[in-house]
């Protein structure tokens, strides 16, 4: 990844495209008249979410239609329901109704390269959302967050839930040691890895020098990945874990969790085992997506943290690169060199993120409008 001055510089042309407006006209044109024009209103837009099984991920899908049908455009939403036989034959059905452009978050990163080159022999353009389509030329550009400061954000939260940073990024007064256990996410998703590098690049100091312990000794990418984020196996692995490495007393600190849904699954595990009490505290969690249930867990105090990523703005950013690419034109990106596929180095528009715990969530979530206040009750 770059440094801290191009995030930063990514972060100031994301809310930059963020402040811009821009407007379609209306059109009487059947989706049939416009083939072959790739642009105007009325085309059709084939949009693909992962699964419903995550809030995140509706709200996602939902904010991407109501723009497009804003801007006039025709919409086919689908859900996969995380499998991926469903996913692949869905963007299928897309490109044969007559799609114009697809706006695509796959549940596999590498399973999609026979339906985008579908699309490419059609000239049908492909617009990776949030989830990087792996090993193909054919992904036109990227949507998403500063994949590797999500990582950097909840390894800095742990070690701040710990005491070993200030809120102001200072050395904080603990000392250590603490044990801690690490969680990634899916290893099919490319962004997980990003994640857990963004996290390594934070935490490795503190391992290396024996302020931080993990206990179970399970340190590696491929061992702590948790297959399709899953809540249950988070939950399974955590258990596993506390039984296996936390016998004579020992007590989890730390958890690094990539994902809330996860966060959750760990936080039962820990509950069960006797955590959540005045003499056994929860660890320090961390997570993503700032779901609601994982936020009304950290006002109850027992997630300590979530990195919020606004799925409106992602949203607004997809539907812009959409709108570009049909009227004929090459979308605004602020990221050209990081996101690399196997195949191509992909242009992308990054999103900054921001850390949301029981200090700011009001500010952050409710006064901005992403929830509201009888969500979080």
């Amino acid at each position: 990844m770059k440094s801290t001055s191009l995030r930063l510089a990514a972060m100031g042309g994301a809310l930059a495209l963020i402040a811009a407006t821009s407007a379609c006209g209306s059109s009487t044109k059947t989706v049939d008249q416009q083939a072959g024009t790739g642009s105007g209103a009325g085309s059709l837009v084939g949009v693909t979410m992962p699964t419903m099984s995550s809030e995140r991920w509706i709200h996602d899908g939902d904010n991407i239609k109501a723009a497009l049908e804003k801007q006039g455009y025709q919409v086919d939403l689908q859900y996969a329901q995380d499998d991926i036989p469903t996913q692949a034959n869905q963007i299928e059905n897309q490109i044969t109704k007559g799609a114009k452009v697809l706006i695509v978050a796959s549940i596999d990163g590498k399973s999609l390269t026979s339906q985008v080159q579908q699309a490419a022999d059609r000239k049908i353009p492909v617009i990776s959302y949030d989830r990087l389509i792996l090993n193909s030329p054919n992904v036109d550009y990227y949507a998403t967050f500063d994949n590797f400061k999500v990582g950097v954000e909840q390894a800095t939260s742990l070690l701040t839930g710990l005491g070993l940073k200030k809120a102001d990024g200072s050395a904080g007064d603990a000392t250590g040691p603490f044990n801690v256990e690490l969680f990634a996410g899916s290893p099919d998703d490319n962004n997980a890895t990003f994640f857990f590098n963004g996290a390594m690049s934070v935490l490795k100091p503190y391992l290396d020098k024996g302020t931080l312990v993990v206990k179970s000794g399970q340190k590696d990418f491929g061992t702590v990945a948790v297959l399709r984020w899953d809540a249950a196996a988070a939950q399974r692995r955590m258990e596993d874990v506390i039984t296996s490495s936390y016998g004579g007393g020992a007590h989890v600190q730390g958890v690094l969790s990539p994902f809330d849904g996860m966060s959750i699954g760990i936080l039962s595990a820990l509950r069960s085992n006797g955590y959540g009490s005045a003499t056994q505290p929860y660890p320090i969690v961390t997570g993503q997506d700032a779901q609601v249930p994982s936020v009304k867990s950290i006002i109850a105090g027992e997630q300590y943290s979530t990195v919020y990523k606004d799925t409106r703005q992602l949203a607004d950013v997809a539907v812009k690169m959409a709108d570009a690419v049909l009227k004929g034109g090459k979308p605004e990106i602020n990221n050209p060199g990081d996101y690399d596929n196997g195949k191509k180095v992909v242009p992308t528009f990054t999103l900054p993120v921001v850390t949301v715990d029981k200090a700011n969530y009001q500010k952050v979530l409710i006064d901005s409008g992403y929830l509201t206040a009888d969500q979080i009750r």
